[in-house]
């Protein structure tokens, strides 16, 4: 018993002198330790058995109420009382090598910590021990997640009790009661430097954004984050460090509920705000970056892919960036077969692949606009110039052509003597307009042919141009390209009766029709979230991201 009592000598200490940072230091719950903490619990197992209070009662008469604090000072409380002696209990049963059991006493021992940290006058004393608490039970339940037999053990468990949580929103909902009380907490104005358990908001919001991320339970964050952005403190009074990853989990959770354009002004914070030498942490933000920028229409620069942080990122990347830009839907499901694996492993496959297709159709259309197109003169006297138009029937046959390559079909050998297009003629556009009058007049009679056994490619439904195997037709074109002009990556409308898209805005472009009829995709992002409900301006100012509180001024 003497080392008990020495022991809870040691924490009223540290708590009359309101040292949060030694008490912390006091309180440790996972190895390494000193050996001291085993003979604690040697100590308490033999004079303090379970179902007894008479380790409570030793923590009363150790840890009194004083009854004149000076300022500055602390004193026990009850609260603080009842999470010793769940601190103690915890040392006594404690049994490392079970991690099950030991998931279900940390978190125990969390909530306690919470509870009494959310007394107004003393419970900042506990804020270094709650976040090194939440901490390790934020290790363990990461470590836990990658162990499925361990996992199948708890969700047995807490089937028989009921309870639905997974060990990563328990967590957190622990957590997100230390990071309320941080927040309500009136110890500093909200636009002042953080004081008190105001220090702790970003500590704790980062470490709930953490788990629930992990679990893909993004939308859970969501009352957390707006009590940010109503009442937080502003990011920039923070540390670095706290910045970085804060930045970091809000943009992987706009990435989750694909908003891209705030992920990736997210993203693009935290990446300025990094220091150069910590590369881990650089490339953790560049790898999803990269693809929320994609998404958006930008492309990685050579500069940012020679970085040390993005080492071996081009090899991913560059095949996909090529693919997009010239419409090349061959090589981009090549690409993207080959990035499968690493693109699955951050959780960005899903929506990057389909996403990104409807850039490939943009760039389709746009190429086959320029191959195609040779311009109307005017028809004279005062008449309007006809508008720039692209043939749907056009993109129909190059459809047909790339869903037919996809299919395994191969061009047929050129036979000798024939001629062949002139070299200003693109050549997979010539064989996919073959025995079209474009083509003959081009001097071309390449076609395709099935693949040998006359056996077609089995497709999957996310494969095709059109649900897998299913051939292209003049619907699916004009569906596409109505989708296209609908979120104004394309600039014009469709004839549905000529089979015809005309491209608007040339005169204001200085003529130039493919400027004018495929604008930006970047742009054209940003101008649409700046639109208003009635499609003029004095929308939503797109450079604001909720819960990421600026100054006062900004």
């Amino acid at each position: 018993m003497a080392l008990v009592t020495q022991f809870l000598t040691g924490v009223r200490k540290y708590v009359i002198a309101a040292d949060d940072e030694n008490l912390a230091q006091w309180l440790r719950v996972e190895p390494p330790v000193p050996d001291i903490y085993y003979k604690l619990r040697s100590e308490l197992q033999s004079s303090f058995p379970p179902n007894r209070d008479s380790l409570s009662k030793l923590i009363d008469r150790c840890l009194p109420e004083e009854d004149d604090v000076p300022e500055g000072k602390g004193s026990p409380w009850p609260g603080l009382n009842s999470f010793i002696n769940e601190y103690m209990e915890y040392w006594r049963d404690v049994d490392f090598n079970d991690a099950v059991k030991l998931y279900t006493q940390l978190s125990n021992l969390l909530n306690s910590c919470a509870n009494a940290l959310a007394n107004p006058t003393y419970g900042s004393i506990l804020l270094k021990t709650s976040m090194s608490i939440s901490k390790s039970l934020c290790k363990l339940v990461m470590n836990l997640m990658k162990q499925p037999e361990l996992m199948a053990q708890i969700k047995r468990a807490t089937t028989d009790e009921g309870e639905r949580k997974s060990i990563a929103e328990s967590a957190a909902d622990i957590i997100q009661k230390i990071f309320t009380s941080c927040l309500l907490d009136r110890s500093s104005a909200r636009w002042d430097k953080p004081k008190g358990k105001k220090a702790g908001v970003y500590l704790f919001a980062n470490l709930v954004l953490k788990l629930l991320i992990s679990c893909y339970k993004s939308r859970l964050a969501v009352q957390m984050l707006t009590n940010i952005d109503k009442t937080g403190p502003a990011l920039s009074l923070f540390p670095a460090s706290q910045r970085v990853t804060y930045l970091y989990h809000l943009g992987r959770l706009y990435l989750n509920v694909q908003h891209f354009v705030r992920a990736s002004l997210c993203f693009e914070a935290a990446y300025a705000q990094c220091p150069a030498r910590f590369l881990s942490h650089r490339r953790q933000i560049v790898v999803y970056w990269i693809p929320t920028s994609l998404l958006l229409g930008r492309f990685p620069s050579a500069l940012l892919l020679s970085r040390p942080e993005a080492r071996g990122l081009d090899a991913i990347y560059l095949p996909i960036c090529r693919a997009i830009r010239s419409g090349d839907f061959l090589a981009y499901y090549a690409a993207m077969a080959a990035a499968r694996p690493w693109l699955q492993k951050r959780g960005v496959y899903p929506f990057v692949f389909e996403r990104l297709k409807t850039l490939v159709w943009r760039s389709l259309t746009r190429k086959t606009f320029i191959l195609t197109y040779t311009g109307h003169a005017s028809t004279g006297g005062g008449a309007r110039a006809a508008a720039p138009v692209l043939q749907l029937a056009d993109l129909l046959t190059v459809a047909t052509y790339i869903q037919r390559r996809l299919e395994g079909w191969e061009p047929a050998p050129t036979p000798r003597g024939k001629p062949h297009p002139p070299p200003q003629v693109n050549s997979l556009f010539m064989r996919a307009v073959a025995n079209s009058s474009a083509g003959q007049e081009a001097g071309t009679t390449t076609t395709l042919v099935p693949p040998p056994g006359g056996k077609t490619r089995r497709l999957a439904m996310s494969e095709g141009l059109n649900f897998g195997n299913r051939a292209v037709t003049m619907d699916c074109v004009m569906g596409v390209v109505a989708g296209l002009v609908g979120m104004g990556l394309l600039n014009g409308f469709i004839s549905y009766s000529q089979e015809k898209f005309a491209v608007e805005g040339t005169k204001r472009a200085g003529g130039d029709a493919v400027a004018a009829g495929w604008p930006g995709v970047w742009r054209v992002g940003t101008e649409r979230w700046s639109e208003g409900p009635d499609g003029e301006s004095g929308g939503v100012d797109w450079r604001r991201v909720p819960a990421w509180v600026r100054d006062e001024e900004g």
